[in-house]
């Protein structure tokens, strides 16, 4: 039975108040070493065009880049690619969530197949079972935010405020006040918002204002903000000296060359490490087979070993059959260096 929203309110505050000492439990016994990979439930956040009006693009392109009013996500891909992971003893999932639960807070943002709470807490119990430690993502980027509905459309206004934090509360709750919470936060610039029909970007004060206001939300659940640091990439000055230490940074390069006297996207591991700040480096397959692999090594070699907390790999291909051997690709580059040690 669903909560009312002025019950989850009460219950989900209590409950992120009490797990303040769990999250310090879980993280006096977190692995040394943290190699995670990120898997897509929600996929509404990368455009606001419909699926059905996106007419010059066809196949792979239109699921990657459209929004739908309906679940994209298949559940026995999911328990296949969780399960690999274990095998490959990887020890940590990061859940792009989006518009794939039925928030209790806010039911209008659910879609057709968005799972109820109790399912998806079944969920998380089965990849703890498996030696997994889920972690929250919801992308509050401007960018990646259609999963957002209308809300997406009234950003930094009281109604936006209010209405994110009562979704960060609750996950929280859901997921028993977990570690850390990925916030995205990533490519906020009108570029990236091309294949919108409304595009929203902060600049300055007000980009600052708002991510301030999302990491001291997460931060009153007892919970850990991590995010995307490719804002350093144009601001390097202003990020080192704003941005709280707190936050876990997940800088991210896809390319097969680090030389990082040529990219501003690998320097950004060095300057970040420089600055004292914890980082999870993330890697992906999407446009090489090599780049995790030089990731890893890179800053294994480059980064100091008590700031660096662990690897992510970023596939970006969505949970459904027709992408599963790309993300099972991925698993295995993350396997390989696992093993390498």
């Amino acid at each position: 039975m669903s909560l009312s929203r002025r019950t989850f309110m009460k219950t989900g505050l209590a409950t992120a108040a009490l797990g303040v000492s769990a999250a310090h439990a879980a993280q006096t016994q977190a692995p040394a070493m943290l190699w995670g990979a990120l898997l897509h439930m929600g996929t509404n956040m990368w455009s606001d065009v419909p699926v059905d009006a996106w007419g010059p693009f066809k196949g792979e392109q239109l699921k990657l880049v459209c929004q739908a009013d309906h679940l994209r996500f298949d559940e026995t891909v999911w328990q296949t690619l969780t399960a690999r992971m274990a095998a490959a003893k990887m020890n940590l999932v990061v859940i792009d969530l989006g518009e794939a639960l039925q928030y209790e807070s806010h039911p209008e943002l659910a879609v057709k197949g968005s799972w109820s709470i109790e399912r998806f807490r079944k969920e998380l119990a089965r990849l703890r079972g498996l030696g997994l430690e889920p972690i929250p993502k919801l992308n509050f980027s401007t960018a990646h935010d259609t999963w957002l509905k209308a809300y997406g459309r009234q950003v930094s206004t009281p109604t936006y405020y209010a209405i994110c934090a009562d979704l960060i509360r609750e996950v929280c709750a859901i997921f028993d006040t977990p570690r850390f919470f990925h916030l995205g936060y990533d490519e906020e610039t009108a570029g990236h918002q091309a294949k919108y029909s409304y595009a929203v970007v902060r600049h300055g004060d007000l980009w600052w204002h708002d991510f301030l206001f999302f990491v001291n939300t997460v931060e009153k659940c007892g919970v850990r903000p991590w995010i995307w640091s490719d804002y350093i990439w144009n601001h390097p000055a202003e990020f080192l000296q704003r941005m709280p230490k707190s936050v876990l940074q997940s800088n991210w390069y896809y390319g097969d060359s680090f030389d990082a006297a040529k990219q501003k996207y690998v320097q950004a591991y060095i300057d970040l490490d420089k600055a004292g700040f914890e980082q999870i480096p993330t890697g992906s397959n999407w446009s090489n087979d090599v780049n995790f692999k030089g990731t890893v090594e890179f800053c294994q070699k480059n980064l100091a070993s008590s700031r660096l907390k662990g690897f992510l790999m970023a596939p970006w291909f969505f949970t459904l059959p027709e992408w599963q051997e790309k993300n099972l690709k991925a698993i295995e580059q993350v396997e390989a260096m696992i093993k390498r040690g």
